[in-house]
Parts: structure tokens; sequence; C-alpha cells
């Protein structure tokens, strides 16, 4: 993380700087320009502004700067400290809410703990809430968006879980991670379903737990999670056994087991969603706005060039004819592909918009693709070359170059 992802936020809906007293302002422009590109730094240069303007008008916008910096930086002390004080005054971050209980669970406290299960539960409560606000042709697929909200549910309980576990409730802790395992399996739940049996003195329950644990594909299990499960099951299985002869095969089993369930689960979403399991860009398929679609695999062999627009992105209207200009300058080369993908959430207003701007073009939702690609500012011209690998990335663009610099990107892909 540099300066600059400091300095889009003070850019961004907050806009505090120029709301400021000059006074304030002139001390705050000038401790950020000093503060280099170290997070730490820009920390340190927050926290000491607001210890000299206590009063500061924007207190709440610099305390969520710092809690999210914090968050950045792994800093537990400053997620709680900065993200209670965030959620006192709002409890509808989500991020900020998963970190401050994480955070707070890290020791295992009765008063931290008490506070983690209510910023849990509010999670789920949010989360649940969710489910009820989604509209029908929103962003991402449906297929995606109850994988999100279930892995969200997931993770809520089995934090519940590790809190009500905490606070002495055992049985009412495994009951809340099966909950969690059965709504997504992750490794997060099978650990915290093995810990609670395990403290409650059901040892041989408790291993094929901690098995899949180690076992299952979960990229948010560290090797250092993994390498704790399996230390702690082979302890629990030495002392009932006397030795780890057999654990092999139980952890096979684990592995049969938990791959089972996952190609069970990513059966079921691919029924609804065909690009819930894409591995690469050109596995996607993009559902167009006229009822089309346009399967990426049958662009093979060319270069491809994605631009990614939403119709409240002003520089998107003012981009547009520029890529125009591009489709005119390689209309006879066939192996030149302009694809149009909208990212709005709500895509009811796309149709309206495109109307309006008299656009003629094909236009596809993205349908995934942003997350693949990790968009995370409109507009970005992504350029594939004609294995399907990216070989440009250009986020935003310089009005007097945009045409010059996309052609030359393109002649670079078909190379």
């Amino acid at each position: 993380m540099k300066r600059l992802w400091l300095l889009a936020l003070l850019a961004g809906p907050f806009c505090f700087p120029q709301e400021l007293p000059e006074a304030e302002q002139r001390a705050l422009t000038q401790a950020l320009s000093e503060s280099g590109t170290s997070p730490i730094e820009m920390v340190r240069v927050l926290e000491a502004h607001l210890a000299k303007f206590p009063q500061s008008t924007k207190r709440a916008e610099l305390e969520r700067i710092l809690a999210k910096a914090a968050i950045e930086n792994k800093d537990d002390r400053r997620i709680i400290l900065y993200g209670e004080r965030v959620l006192a005054r709002e409890q509808d971050d989500l991020q900020i809410l998963d970190r401050v209980t994480r955070a707070l669970l890290s020791t295992d406290g009765k008063e931290t703990s008490e506070r983690a299960l209510k910023y849990a539960r509010r999670y789920e409560e949010l989360v649940v809430q969710m489910r009820a606000k989604q509209p029908a042709d929103s962003r991402g697929g449906q297929a995606q968006w109850q994988e999100e909200l279930d892995r969200g549910v997931a993770r809520a309980m089995a934090l519940e879980a590790r809190a009500t576990g905490n606070l002495g409730k055992m049985d009412e802790a495994v009951v809340l991670a099966k909950n969690s395992y059965a709504v997504v399996p992750t490794a997060e739940a099978a650990r915290e379903i093995g810990r609670w049996l395990a403290r409650s003195g059901k040892e041989e329950a408790a291993i094929p737990y901690l098995a899949d644990a180690f076992a299952l594909a979960d990229p948010k299990s560290s090797d250092a999670d993994r390498a704790s499960d399996r230390k702690r099951m082979g302890e629990l299985y030495r002392k009932l056994k006397g030795s780890e002869k057999g654990l092999g095969d139980l952890i096979l089993e684990a592995y049969d087991r938990t791959s089972q369930q996952m190609a069970e689960r990513k059966s079921k979403l691919g029924a609804t969603d065909p690009n819930i399991q894409a591995s690469n860009v050109l596995d996607f398929t993009l559902s167009g706005l006229k009822g089309d679609t346009l399967h990426l695999a049958s662009l093979q062999g060319k270069a491809v060039v994605f631009d990614f627009w939403a119709t409240w992105c002003g520089p998107c209207r003012a981009q547009h004819p520029l890529y125009e200009e591009v489709r005119q300058k390689y209309r006879m080369n066939p192996d030149v592909v302009l694809v149009s993908v909208n990212t709005d959430e709500n895509r009811s207003l796309v149709a309206p918009f495109v109307k309006d701007q008299k656009w003629s073009q094909s236009i596809y939702f993205e349908d995934g693709l942003v997350r693949k690609l990790e968009i995370n500012s409109i507009p970005t011209t992504i350029v594939l070359n004609r294995h399907g690998e990216i070989v440009s990335r250009m986020n935003g663009y310089v009005p007097d170059r945009f045409v010059g610099m996309l052609s030359d990107r393109i002649e670079e892909a078909l190379k």
C-alpha cells in the first residue's frame, strides 16, 4: 500500500480536505506530504493530527481511514481501537465488522469474546438482510451472489462459534460451527468443530474435523493454519492411539470427503452460473444487453480489448468516442475485437443510458469478470494477446494520447 491509497480516500467520497478549516487543512496537507509511502507513517501522521485537532469536524472520516489502514497493516490493536469507534457510529461495514471480531478473538478473554460475539451476530444479520435486497438482474450473476452470501454467513457463524466457546458454551459452539460448515465447507468451520469437541472431552470425535480442516482446499486457510491443524490432529491421535499409525489413512479419507463436498457445491452453483468455475478469462461467458451471449473462448487467437465502464462514470462517457476511433481503425482486421463491458450494479439503468447516448456497439455485462481481473477503478481497459494473456492494463485514460496508446498495445498483442 502506497500513499496513493490514502490520497485516493481523501479524494473519494469523504472529500473532507475541501471542508476543513484552513489551518487544519494546511497542517494535514503538510504532514501527509512528509509521510512518504509508508502506511505506518500515514497512521502516525493521522494520529498526530487528531491529537492536535481533537475537535476536527472530520474526525469520524479520519478514524474510518485509520481503521482501514490498520486492517492493511494487520495491526490488531488499532483495528480494535479505530474499528470499534467506527462501529459505534455505524455497524454496516462488513470488512470492519469481520476484522474487529477477529482481532478481538485473537485472545480467549471473556470480555473481548462478548464484544466479538455481538459483532459476529451483527455481521450475520447484515448478510441475511442482503439476501432480500439483491435485485434479480444484479452484477456478477445469481450463483456468484449466492456464493458470496453463503460464505459471509459461514464466516459469521464460525466467529460466533469461537466467541461462544470462549464463553464456556462449548456444546453451543459445536452446533454453530457445524451450521457454518453446512452452509459452506470451510477449514475455519471444521477447525472450530474440532476445537470445541476436543475441549469438551470428545477428542476422538474431534480428529476427523481437524483432518478436514487440514485437507480442505480452502484459499482462506494459510500454511500456518494447516500446520497448526496438523500438529493438533497428531497430538490428539497419538494420545488416543499411542502413535500416528493409521493417521495417514484418516487424512486421505478427509481429502476424498472434502474434495467431493467441494465438487458437489461447484456443480450445483455451475448449473445456474457458467462462470462460477471459470479459471481464466477465456472461460467466461458474458450475457449481452440484447439477450445474446458472448463465449470468450471464441476469441482465442485474437487481440481482445475490454472496455470496463459504468453509466455513472463521467470519464467513461468522455472516453467513448476515442474507443470508437480505435474501433474504426481496426474495423477491417478480424483479429482485433473490442468488447464493451458494463459494470453497473443495477442493470436496468443500462438500456436507457445506451439509447440516450446513441451508442451503437454491442454491450455485455461483466458477469464476474471484474472480480477475476481485479478491476478496482472505472474506466479500465484490459488488452489480451492471442493466447488470452493480459498484455496491458490501462486505468483511466489520457485524452490526447489514448488512441495512440491503445493502438500500440493492440499491435503488441497481435505479435
